[in-house]
């Protein structure tokens, strides 16, 4: 019996506290799936819809991303696929920016972008209209600067923010309503901001995830995409923040860090 699919379907699975695990699959179910950070919801989700998992695809070591990997792998046969980190490990196939992935089943093909800051050996897979992106770019926030330096995380969502305006934007985790409380204090102007954060609140409410959203819709709204718009010009000036647009991303993202609703 085969239950009738659209060609590709995309799924976020909530998994842990607010993560999403990304579900991809064809008509045919063949299936993979982004930053498995436990194993469980997957297996559900894999049995669930009578699916055949064939790939994992990792974008960086945190536990909340990789916990569940190994299991799948084992219990699947999927394959996966990781930066080159010795600190994720098992994995199948390393890759490294540039490299294009090319999987058979489900049919899709992959462009791997290094995108350090959140760590140093952070990737992103952009492919078939979707951008999996862990905790580089989220909705109308950046992740946290673990590793890296405020130049490379601008310097990979400089990257990030040129890719075509459709692209669906899949973060690792559920944070636009607390996203949206920041960047209304740094850009309280923007109306397609407030028009987010409105929606997003109303979605959260009744259960249904903010994600993905479009990197045109990130772009008129997220406020570590906009340090060159005027809204956050003024917000530097306010704070007493030098023009330079360098020192405009690290200040907005420690004032991030510092931020408490």
């Amino acid at each position: 019996h085969h239950v009738l699919r659209p060609t590709m379907q995309l799924r976020p699975i909530p998994a842990l506290s607010d993560n999403y695990i990304w579900l991809l699959c064809d008509a045919q179910g063949q299936a993979l799936v982004v930053d498995p950070g436990e194993a469980e919801p997957v297996r559900r989700a894999i049995e669930r819809h009578d699916l055949a998992l064939t790939h994992i695809l990792l974008t960086h070591h945190h536990h909340d991303h990789v916990g569940g990997s190994a299991e799948l792998a084992q219990q699947f046969g999927a394959r996966i696929v990781a930066p080159a980190d010795e600190r994720i490990a098992p994995v199948h196939h390393r890759v490294r920016d540039g490299d294009v992935l090319t999987l058979e089943k489900p049919k899709c093909q992959f462009s791997v972008l290094e995108v350090p800051g959140h760590t140093l050996s952070h990737v992103a897979y952009f492919g078939a209209g979707m951008l999996f992106c862990g905790d580089t770019l989220f909705s109308l926030g950046c992740g946290r600067l673990f590793e890296g330096t405020p130049a490379q995380m601008l310097a990979s969502l400089d990257r990030l923010s040129v890719l075509p305006a459709s692209t669906k934007v899949c973060c690792g985790h559920e944070y636009t309503v607390d996203t949206a409380r920041f960047a209304l204090t740094v850009d309280p102007d923007n109306p397609a901001l407030r028009e987010r954060a409105q929606q997003a609140r109303q979605l959260r409410a009744s259960g249904p995830p903010t994600l993905p959203a479009t990197l045109a819709q990130e772009r008129d709204t997220n406020p570590f995409l906009r340090v060159d718009r005027d809204g956050i010009k003024a917000w530097g000036k306010k704070a007493g923040v030098k023009a330079d647009r360098l020192q405009l991303f690290a200040a907005l993202r420690q004032a991030k860090d510092e931020f408490r609703a």
